[in-house]
């Protein structure tokens, strides 16, 4: 065999490649995670914009009375009742629905009435039989009367005697003591009789006073009573009726503020519902005890004006307003409102931040007024719609970024 051939023959190998030492490897990982390390921690360690609670600058009106104290309250009616009916029965119509207008005497529902009638027939017939019996002893009375005067003749005439004229005598006054016995016992019918109607009327429900049923509590086949018996089967109402006239509002005051509240104070009232209404009241009076527990004392308030929009129970907001006199000179011009917690004082300056583009703050210089509430009023450096900051940290600064709470 030839050298060429022999060539031929030989297996080609690759050349051999030497593993990289395993400590490359631990460097490179060292290196990875270092790096996402520092990563994490540049992300951690960031500068965050401060979350902060933002409200809009309100406006009070030209000519509108400043607030020295606000309170929530509820709506309530001075006349409400839940009508029910003075015996216990069975219903057997129902004539109201919830939300329904009615007036006073308007009957409401009826029970069922047929035992009442069946007394009412019989008090009727003993009070005909009692008169009956007493039509007959009057005319037996004046029986008995011509019967003595002719006994007194007979006895002037010697014909009887005067044993005859006493037998008459004493008939006479046992029929008319039978009369005035009589008379008692007809008195006696008839009152029964009065009764009996009276409880045949009060299966007739009717409207103690005129107002609108805001519930209805007893359906046809129920049974009602004056008191709670039977369990719950038994009802002890057929609707809650209010009078809309009598509605006012009832709020508690904190006692540390309840020198701020006069009798007849001029109050501006907001529906929790209708928060862009705002109707005018009065104080009607301070009730005068405080709840212990709670720490309050109770203020009436009178609507000046009525309206569909207000309900019973509505929860409302209540503006005391400052009395005429406390302010120097009225005021002509809508004035900026702010939250007390939204304004600083550094070096006797007054300022707020104000939110703009980007949510970037703003530090601004206001100048004050007085007290509203539990705002108060400027004067100059802002007007409506500017959105301040609430309770500012105390490293917020110009120019920071914030982030609005939600």
């Amino acid at each position: 065999m030839s050298l060429d051939e022999l060539s031929a023959l030989k297996i080609d190998r690759e050349p051999e490649t030497r593993p990289a030492p395993r400590w490359i490897k631990w460097v490179v990982l060292l290196v990875i995670v270092g790096g996402a390390s520092a990563a994490a921690w540049k992300y951690v360690t960031r500068e965050r914009p401060a979350e902060v609670e933002v409200v809009a600058v309100t406006e009070r009106a030209a000519g509108t009375q400043a607030a020295v104290l606000n309170a929530a309250g509820y709506v309530t009616a001075r006349r409400r009742a839940t009508v029910s009916s003075k015996i216990t029965g069975k219903v057997i119509e129902v004539n109201v629905e919830e939300g329904m207008a009615v007036k006073e005497g308007q009957i409401l529902a009826r029970l069922d009435d047929v035992v009442a009638r069946s007394s009412v027939a019989m008090a009727d017939a003993q009070v005909k039989a009692s008169r009956s019996s007493l039509e007959e002893n009057n005319v037996r009375q004046a029986e008995a009367l011509v019967n003595l005067n002719r006994m007194k003749e007979l006895l002037k005439g010697g014909i009887v005697g005067q044993a005859d004229v006493d037998t008459a005598q004493a008939q006479y006054d046992s029929i008319g003591a039978r009369i005035k016995a009589l008379n008692e016992q007809v008195n006696v019918a008839q009152s029964q009789a009065d009764f009996a109607r009276t409880n045949l009327d009060d299966t007739i429900i009717r409207a103690p006073f005129s107002g609108v049923a805001i519930s209805k509590d007893a359906q046809p086949g129920e049974m009602v009573s004056p008191v709670s018996a039977g369990g719950g089967f038994t009802r002890t109402g057929i609707c809650t009726i209010v009078d809309m006239k009598s509605l006012e509002i009832e709020v508690d005051v904190n006692e540390s503020y309840i020198n701020r509240v006069r009798t007849d104070q001029n109050v501006t009232a907001i529906l929790d519902a209708y928060p862009d209404f705002q109707i005018p009241g009065h104080v009607i009076t301070t009730v005068p005890t405080a709840d212990r527990q709670k720490a309050t004392v109770l203020v009436r308030i009178g609507f000046k004006k009525l309206d569909p929009r207000i309900l019973p129970d509505m929860g409302v907001k209540v503006s005391f307003l400052r009395e005429p006199g406390d302010n120097a000179a009225p005021v002509t011009q809508a004035i900026a409102l702010v939250p007390k917690a939204a304004v600083k004082t550094e070096n006797n300056q007054s300022y707020v931040f104000v939110v703009g583009p980007e949510n970037i703050v703003e530090r601004r210089a206001i100048r004050t007024g007085g007290p509203d509430g539990d705002r108060i009023e400027v004067i100059a450096g802002l007007r409506a719609g500017d959105r301040v900051v609430i309770a500012p940290p105390p490293t917020l600064q110009a120019g920071m970024k914030i982030e609005i709470k939600k």
